[in-house]
């Protein structure tokens, strides 16, 4: 049932290709996609998420996340309303199709920076993504640039190798990723991302011959 909802609600979607980013903490995917936000203004757009934590200070509803109860977002879950979702720490977090929809209504490329399970989530579905993967030249490289956060207790480092290893080795698997871009050099990895992506920012810009 929740495949055939997605399916009617995607077929009848408008707009530019979704952009569906992946890859471990540490790999440089904020950095890139605030450089490439800057460069194309009013091209791209985050779809916002929900999640039952309770908001942090400055932050607000409807802008940096949808802030909802359990109850509510597990009853929109049932009513087959989300893409995917999961649940971190006792939180629940997830994308719903009414977000990626608000952002493709305004001919925007919906950014939707997501795990690896919701990877999984969204290739049951017929959102039609460009699924690129922004990942470290090294292990090494990465435990490094996050020991330098100095943001992370030892517990915490270890998981997120543990499982930067586990989507490194499930991004290697046929078809899971379009485009799979390794961030040795920023700027390089950048001219990467940015060219994998001139089809459908072309594509804006014909609709919006001013930006």
């Amino acid at each position: 049932m929740y495949l055939r909802l997605c399916t009617r609600l995607f077929s009848a979607m408008a707009g530019p290709r979704p952009v569906v980013f992946s890859g471990p903490s540490g790999a440089g995917k904020s950095t890139l996609l605030k450089k490439l936000m800057k460069e194309y203004e009013n091209v791209f757009g985050f779809s916002v998420s929900h999640t039952t934590r309770k908001p942090r200070p400055g932050e607000e509803n409807g802008k940096d996340y949808h802030f909802v109860t359990r109850e509510a977002m597990q009853a929109a879950i049932n009513n087959g309303e989300f893409i995917e979702n999961a649940e971190f720490s006792g939180n629940m977090y997830g994308t719903s199709k009414a977000a990626v929809q608000a952002v493709q209504a305004k001919n925007l490329i919906c950014i939707l920076d997501i795990d690896m399970q919701g990877v999984k989530n969204i290739k049951k579905t017929d959102l039609n993504p460009i699924y690129i993967s922004i990942q470290p030249p090294s292990m090494e490289t990465l435990e490094k640039r996050l020991r330098d956060r100095k943001t992370e207790s030892e517990e915490s480092l270890q998981k997120r190798l543990n499982a930067a290893k586990v989507d490194i080795e499930f991004s290697k698997e046929p078809g899971v990723f379009d485009v799979i871009v390794i961030n040795d050099s920023l700027e390089d990895a950048y001219e990467r991302l940015r060219q994998a992506l001139l089809g459908e920012i072309s594509k804006v810009k014909k609709v919006n011959p001013s930006l």
